[in-house]
């Protein structure tokens, strides 16, 4: 055996360089943090020098609100001149009809009067927003940072009268902080070499008593056991060379035991705690323990004990002895109908040979993969469902992005609907998306309860309120609805999440409102048991059929997947409000004639609550 190893193999080199490696990337990772945060807060502290006082904007609003074109411009310009800010590029100032009134740029007087292009105006001027960005000019390699503000009449109605356009260039900022990271990436360099070389004193010093060992192992290896390992120290190095030489003296001690008998112990016995089966080489049961017996529900061993494996385990009609010999460790599925105790088991052969090759038998090792098995064909049909969930509206961005690149987004009146339609889908994915990530922190555990004492009464109203509100807002809603309460006046405190059980009754009432017909009515309400507050939500739509009641609250489970996909359904939200309510002790179940309506009913367990308990305590 050759003992030459070459540097890159060693471990004293592995050693440095893990450890250089490590350094490298703690520093990049330190660095990037770093020049981020530096970047984010000059940039920060830039646009606020680069802001215009609040009297320059309503001084500028004034002169956009003057009937006198001239005389404004005039003042505009002179209000513009006023402005000493040197890092700012250039000022102009567009009117609510996206003409140029002025500008600060004596140089580029000739725009004014000219529309404005900039999509930024456009959008401050349409939405009454303000909108900055940073722009990157590749012909001059230059940053500069943009920003837009509406300018608002100044008697009180907020009309928009005009936009502010403010450039200022950013090459000062960008400049420092290059120079600060040239500086640091130098002092991680040196930080980097003068690690390097201490990781070679340390590695070198681990490695020393390795090699050592090395050697004596090479030294057993070829069968001389002469030769010991000198211990050092009581370290885990100093410990490691005292157990090569123990097992110096072992290995020269047990090199005569016969290696078929301790074969044969070892394929019984190393699986014992599995269900366990040895066979003659005909394939007849010699041995089989307990829980064997219990997987297979036999009571005696001396039931089985000389019948054919191939018989006891049901798998005759596919297997022969020799095709399972032949099958060394690969798994033989025994389903529940070949079992009697109706478990999945899984079967692993394993030939029994001696040294001339010859097989004396084989060792059977069951595992119970019944649960195993479910999980798997669960997990099959989750990513199924999430596959064919995604698969649609995928598929439906795809066919318009098509139409749009084969020249439908030059269309003015096709494009914005085509826009549109991918945006509701990209948003159904990031919904069903969200929702997903939070049944996973359900399941996992993580999701942490902010619980409080709440007047759950107070909090039905509110929430109820804002589905009221909606309504009054919309001046053609696609439909219409009332909002029936049946709720006690008395005040209920429950110990509950309010961000998650409003987001339980967000779901329900989304729902009611849905599927509930145009004009209908949805009953809501609450009342009080001895112990428990419960909470309904009924509403007049087709119901769900007796056969779907059991499932209405299963992932991706829909009563009718053509209609609730077309209204924007993920078919998670009623999983998730059970998930919550569960989190909360409570329960949560529906009721349900089909053509005439469903309620949902919500569960919380209450305990009269006085708020001058507190002061009593």
């Amino acid at each position: 055996m050759n003992s030459k190893i070459k540097l890159y193999q060693s471990i004293h080199f592995k050693i440095a360089l893990v450890f250089t490696l490590m350094l490298m990337l703690t520093l990049e990772i330190v660095g990037a943090v770093f020049v981020r945060q530096l970047e984010h807060q000059n940039l920060t502290t830039f646009k606020q020098q680069v802001e215009l006082p609040t009297y320059i904007d309503n001084s500028l609003a004034t002169q956009l609100s003057r009937n006198d074109t001239k005389k404004a411009n005039r003042q505009i310009r002179q209000i513009l001149a006023e402005v000493n800010n040197n890092n700012i590029t250039e000022i102009r100032v567009v009117d609510s009809k996206g003409i140029i009134r002025g500008t600060s740029n004596a140089n580029n007087q000739d725009i004014i009067g000219q529309r404005a292009t900039d999509t930024a105006v456009k959008n401050t001027l349409a939405t009454n927003r303000s909108h900055s960005k940073n722009v990157y000019y590749q012909s001059s390699h230059d940053h500069y940072y943009i920003n837009v503000v509406p300018l608002l009449s100044s008697n009180n109605t907020n009309n928009v009268v005009g936009a502010v356009y403010l450039r200022a260039s950013l090459e000062g900022v960008y400049s420092s902080i290059n120079s600060i990271s040239l500086i640091y990436a130098f002092a991680a360099l040196i930080t980097i070499v003068f690690s390097l070389g201490l990781s070679i004193l340390i590695s070198r010093e681990i490695t020393r008593p390795i090699e050592e060992m090395r050697k004596q192992t090479l030294r057993i290896a070829r069968g001389d056991f002469s030769g010991r390992v000198n211990v050092t120290g009581n370290d885990e190095l100093g410990q490691l060379a005292g157990a090569i030489n123990n097992l110096s003296v072992r290995v020269e001690e047990s090199q005569e035991l016969s290696d078929a008998e301790q074969r044969r112990l070892h394929s019984v016995l190393s699986h014992m705690s599995d269900g366990v089966l040895a066979t003659d080489r005909r394939g007849n049961i010699t041995v089989i323990n307990d829980t064997a017996l219990q997987l297979l529900d036999i009571d005696e061993a001396d039931e089985v004990i000389g019948k054919q494996i191939l018989d006891v385990l049901n798998l005759r009609k596919d297997y022969s002895i020799r095709e399972l010999v032949e099958r060394d460790q690969e798994q033989v599925l025994l389903d529940d109908d070949s079992t009697k105790s109706g478990l999945i088991l899984s079967a692993y052969f394993s030939a029994i040979q001696r040294e001339s090759g010859f097989v004396s038998g084989f060792v059977c090792v069951l595992h119970d993969v019944t649960s195993q098995q479910k999980e798997d064909k669960e997990r099959k049909q989750f990513v199924s469902n999430v596959s064919h969930e995604l698969r649609t509206p995928l598929t439906s961005v795809k066919s318009y992005v098509e139409a749009l690149t084969d020249g439908s987004w030059k269309d003015p009146e096709i494009a914005p609907k085509f826009l549109g339609v991918i945006q509701d889908e990209t948003e159904r994915m990031i919904r069903m998306i969200n929702d997903l990530l939070s049944l996973s922190r359900m399941d996992s555990g993580t999701v942490k309860l902010n619980l409080e004492y709440v007047n759950i009464n107070e909090l039905f109203n509110y929430i109820l309120n804002r589905f009221d509100m909606i309504l009054k807002k919309e001046k053609d809603p696609q439909k219409k609805y009332t909002i029936e309460r049946q709720i006690t006046k008395k005040d209920l405190w429950v110990e509950i999440d309010t961000d998650k059980f409003t987001q339980v009754i967000d779901n329900i009432m989304n729902n009611a409102v849905k599927y509930s017909p145009d004009g209908g009515v949805i009953t809501a309400r609450l009342v009080e048991t001895h112990n428990h507050v419960i909470l309904s939500i009924s509403d007049q739509g087709l119901g769900i059929p007796r056969k779907d009641v059991s499932h209405i609250f299963d992932r991706f489970f829909r009563v009718d997947k053509a209609r609730s996909r077309k209204q924007g359904g993920t078919g998670l939200g009623l999983a998730i409000s059970k998930e919550v309510v569960n989190l909360l002790g409570g329960q949560i179940w529906v009721d349900s004639v089909e053509g005439k309506g469903s309620t949902f009913y919500i569960s919380l367990p209450y305990m009269p609550y006085d708020e001058g308990d507190e002061w009593d305590a």
